[in-house]
């Protein structure tokens, strides 16, 4: 191409059929797959940051703007450049609501964020405005620390994290603070995922489905309690094998033993008439005057009421 002398012949098959690829020492013979050069683009996760990194993160923070911008962040997921373009009207504390403009509509939208977050934010305020930072509903609502007072913009935010990460050594950017705050809102059962779509300004529900798989330290902290599971040793002692009569037998036991009203009069009457005369026309009554001592029939349908009846 430098020398103008050609042509340009491209490296890579044009054909897509299989040929035969030459024969390395010691190795079988092989394939190619052939076909136009198609690069593989690598698939990889957000990269949120965990919990007690986050902790670590925070903790390293000395201003309380600098709180505020990340308890902001990690809440309610909006973009490092959207959440500079917020006013000092836009911030709502009795409705938990932040009002930014979206990176490529441009439309206004409200945000809930969190308690803490719009603590800070009037920590950081009332530091701000005591040190003579512009006061008004449509003042910018972050403002540099330092004379002459600033609105504060995209890579001053980017070189305060980047104080913090030489100081912890690690290598968090802006944009891990939404993925964090999209797996927190994805990975909760009672939080639907249309409205989590909403909060990060998806156009579409597919770019939000990629943070309900878990994170690789979740899928770890699993395995390692599952194996933990595994090597406990079970309190549940195994239960002898039953010896005793079956359970059908111990029921009709049951049964048999319970009061039968009608068989247990019947059973009086009738030693109660073996102890008086049959031949004096007192027929086969009661003695007592409890009534017609049952038949033999009448017994059997007595004794099939109260088994149907257990």
């Amino acid at each position: 191409m430098e020398e103008s002398t050609g042509p340009i012949i491209n490296p890579f098959p044009a054909a897509r059929e299989r040929r035969p690829l030459p024969v390395a020492a010691g190795t079988p013979s092989r394939l190619s797959t052939g076909g136009r050069y198609r690069p593989s683009v690598p698939h990889r996760l957000p990269r949120r940051i965990p919990d007690d990194r986050f902790n670590e993160l925070f903790a390293a923070l000395r201003h309380n703007r600098d709180r505020a911008l990340l308890a902001f962040w990690v809440s309610n997921g909006a973009r490092a450049s959207e959440l500079l373009t917020s006013r000092q009207r836009d911030a709502l504390p009795g409705e938990q609501l932040l009002g930014v403009i979206r990176k490529g509509t441009r439309a206004y939208q409200q945000l809930p964020s969190s308690p803490d977050a719009f603590v800070w934010l009037r920590l950081y305020q009332e530091e701000a405005w005591r040190a003579g930072v512009p006061r008004g509903a449509h003042e910018a609502l972050w403002w540099t620390l330092r004379r002459p007072f600033r609105p504060l913009g995209y890579h001053a935010a980017r070189a305060m994290l980047n104080r913090v990460n030489e100081l912890l050594g690690s290598n968090w950017t802006l944009h891990d603070l939404r993925h964090t705050a999209a797996y927190r809102m994805a990975r909760d059962p009672e939080l639907a995922l249309t409205d989590v779509q909403w909060v990060l300004g998806h156009a579409h529900l597919t770019p939000t489905q990629i943070y309900l798989p878990a994170g690789r330290d979740e899928n770890v902290e699993a395995v390692r309690a599952h194996h933990e599971r595994q090597t406990r040793p079970s309190s549940r002692l195994p239960q002898p094998p039953a010896t005793g009569p079956s359970r059908s037998t111990t029921c009709l036991e049951a049964i048999c033993e319970r009061p039968r009203p009608g068989y247990d009069r019947w059973h009086h009457a009738r030693a109660g008439v073996r102890s008086s005369s049959r031949t004096a026309g007192r027929g086969r009554g009661d003695a007592s005057g409890a009534g017609t001592v049952p038949s033999p029939a009448r017994r059997g349908a007595m004794g099939d009421n109260v088994c149907v009846r257990r």
